[in-house]
């Protein structure tokens, strides 16, 4: 279980600090590269964005839910 636990938080890890770099700021981001730049600016986020957002959430909660689970892992052994 330790071992599942620890390449489980090393790939969300990973896949967060990727996530976050795509993820548009003030300047475009990495996301604009892929045509998440080619958006009005009187519309909101465009559906692209809105994924990347709940995809980035859940992959952050199977992260926090990894750490847990070490942490319960050290402590209860």
């Amino acid at each position: 279980m330790q071992m599942f636990l620890d390449i489980l938080l090393v790939i969300t890890s990973v896949l967060l600090v990727l996530l976050v770099l795509l993820h548009r700021a003030k300047g475009g981001g990495l996301s604009s590269l892929f045509g998440g730049g080619v958006q009005s600016s009187l519309s909101g986020s465009t559906v692209v964005e809105k994924n990347l957002d709940r995809i980035t959430i859940f992959v952050g909660l199977i992260w926090f839910i990894a750490v847990l689970g070490i942490g319960f892992e050290i402590k209860f052994s």
